[in-house]
């Protein structure tokens, strides 16, 4: 079993220079947790929905609304993303993936390949493949229970 065949191939992303509005409107209208952050073509780094809100100024704070709203449209996101993200080729074994994910604490891997992004295997994808092995294992077990 390989990264590639459990990895998420459709991706969202954002180039560095977006701000921290467009990604903040991203993960409020969508279940994701990590946004790959382009150059171009070219992977430049990760933010992580808590990334954002650790460094996104708070309402609550007494900032007057003009000055909230000036600051989420133009500070881009290259001042607050994670550069050099760990990464993980699509040819490797998805232990590999599991691996790097369970020793670093992290919840996600960006998948590239000849320093293109591919895709991105998460703490869920590996959950999903988890569930799919138990369930053939139960399968299997439960085929010899009857015999």
């Amino acid at each position: 079993m390989l990264v590639r065949d459990f990895m998420t191939t459709d991706l969202t992303t954002l180039q560095e220079n977006e701000s921290l509005l467009d990604a903040t409107l991203i993960f409020t209208r969508s279940s994701l947790r990590h946004i790959p952050i382009l150059k171009a073509t070219k992977l430049a780094g990760i933010i992580t929905e808590r990334e954002l809100k650790h460094y996104t100024p708070s309402i609550l704070s007494g900032i007057p609304p003009e000055e909230y709203n000036r600051l989420m449209e133009s500070t881009p996101l290259s001042k607050i993303m994670t550069r050099d993200p760990v990464t993980i080729r699509p040819d490797r074994p998805v232990s590999e993936a599991a691996q790097m994910l369970y020793d670093r604490r992290m919840g996600c891997l960006l998948v590239v390949e000849d320093a293109e992004l591919k895709g991105i295997i998460t703490t869920t994808d590996m959950l999903k493949l988890l569930v799919h092995l138990l369930r053939k294992q139960d399968a299997v077990s439960g085929g010899l229970a009857g015999q």
